[in-house]
């Protein structure tokens, strides 16, 4: 077995990260200089058409999509190490939703939030109207999760598996540069406070 992980800190490739660290596997870590353009030279775009992190090599195939990249890893390596649940259960397929909820309906909202409300976009691509209904959308997300964690520790019931990794690591970035406090959400904080005390999580904030 051969993994070579393309990665930046501070991005989506995170999720992944933190699930490699979480596995235990061995890999090869390659950090590419998002400003300077790594991602876009030749030899990258042959593994990953989009030209983003993460990217993911095992035994000379190629993957792409944080999501994707992280499920492949919770099945192919994370059911024997109790960090992905068994296909057919009904926890596999919680996993599975919140993994997909995570890269598409919170990214939608997050993103719009961005770029309607952030210092760095451009002021003439700002919609104040759209920013704010972005902004609700989010926080209304962030409520419907706070809910599920109300009456147990982690996204599939007691156990700590990589799609607690995909998501925590998105509320940590999103604290960044989002959401500076997460105090409205009582249990949904709290939860993220249990995941980055993961030695994992610690290994991969530190860059």
């Amino acid at each position: 077995m051969a993994i070579t992980f393309y990665y930046s800190p501070y991005s989506s490739a995170v999720r992944t990260h933190w699930a490699l660290e979480e596995l235990g596997i061995p890999y090869e870590g390659i950090r590419l200089d998002l400003k300077a353009g790594d991602q876009k030279k030749p030899e990258l775009l042959k593994l990953n058409p989009n030209g983003k992190v993460p990217t993911l090599v095992v035994d000379d195939v190629p993957y792409f999509e944080s999501a994707a990249i992280n499920i492949l890893l919770g099945e192919k390596y994370g059911v024997d190490k109790g960090l992905w649940p068994k296909a057919g259960t009904p926890a596999h397929g919680r996993a599975m939703s919140w993994t997909v909820w995570a890269a598409a309906s919170l990214l939608s909202a997050g993103t719009r939030v961005m770029y309607n409300t952030s210092p760095e976009a451009p002021e003439e691509q700002k919609n104040a109207a759209q920013g704010e209904a972005a902004r609700k959308e989010f926080d209304g997300l962030l409520d419907l999760l706070d809910a599920e964690l109300k009456d147990k520790p982690y996204l599939t019931g007691d156990t700590f598996t990589l799609a607690d990794a995909l998501l925590a690591a998105d509320l940590w970035w999103y604290q960044m540069v989002i959401v500076p406090s997460l105090a409205r959400w009582p249990h949904l904080q709290a939860w993220v406070g249990r995941c980055m005390e993961r030695p994992a999580f610690k290994r991969v904030s530190a860059g």
